[in-house]
């Protein structure tokens, strides 16, 4: 096993925590401790690692955090699904929420077209009715797992060509930059309790009618908004954390 992952040196300038909890991140990311797994206790993690407990402790305080690990009282530590994370963080892609988890995106391209903007996406878009959009749905993954389905709009005069390359896009934010100049700078995000549509149960391999969260993302750069998307996020698999002040 210790091959797998470069062991905690004091003589390396990162601090000794952060050696120990990347070594960690490489046990569950290599499948080593595969999903669901219960991990050593700390007293084997302190031998494993070659640190103190007071190390070990702190890096599994930040896996916890991020939604790798689970503890149980009574029971132990436990490697989760891949869970993707909400609330504390900046204006990110999922590609990137996913890349800062440590778990491996996978994005299949369900469907992509040319539609015309209904009431809903217009409001969002601040568009004309009925103005061409270009919808993408596709279906989310973390570590293979299926985490939830995403139905972006995106005006179609802003992205031309979009739909002829869209099976090929992983990170829309990366593309939109790269192709388009689109930045985002704002995103404003409604979350709420919904129930799981039968054509998406299959996909995300739930059952029908079982609750998740709905996503509403509408997204701005420089010249308004240019992106609205819905999502239907596993809830085992997607949490939001916030952090309140006085």
């Amino acid at each position: 096993m210790s091959g797998i992952f470069a062991k905690p040196n004091r003589n390396r300038p990162e601090p000794l925590w952060h050696q120990a909890e990347q070594a960690m991140r490489t046990l569950i990311s290599s499948g080593e401790w595969a999903t669901g797994a219960q991990i050593p206790n700390e007293e084997r993690l302190c031998d494993l690692l070659g640190v103190s407990r007071i190390t070990v402790r702190h890096a599994l305080r930040n896996l916890e955090d991020s939604g790798l690990l689970s503890r149980e009282h009574g029971r132990g530590t436990f490697v989760r699904s891949p869970t993707v994370i909400a609330g504390v963080r900046g204006l990110t892609s999922f590609t990137q929420e996913m890349a800062n988890l440590g778990l491996n995106l996978g994005t299949r391209l369900l469907d992509a077209r040319i539609i015309a903007a209904d009431a809903q996406v217009a409001g969002a878009l601040e568009i004309e009715e009925g103005t061409p959009v270009l919808q993408l749905r596709r279906l989310r993954l973390g570590n293979d797992q299926p985490i939830g389905i995403q139905t972006a709009h995106l005006p179609a005069a802003r992205v031309p060509g979009l739909l002829e390359t869209a099976a090929s896009v992983s990170s829309l934010y990366e593309t939109l930059k790269a192709s388009y100049g689109i930045v985002p700078q704002e995103a404003r995000e409604i979350y709420r309790i919904g129930e799981v549509k039968p054509e998406d149960a299959e996909l995300i391999q739930l059952k029908a009618g079982s609750s998740a969260f709905m996503v509403e993302r509408i997204a701005f750069d420089r010249s308004g908004p240019f992106e609205f998307t819905v999502s239907t996020m596993r809830g085992d698999r997607y949490e939001i954390r916030s952090v309140l002040h006085l």
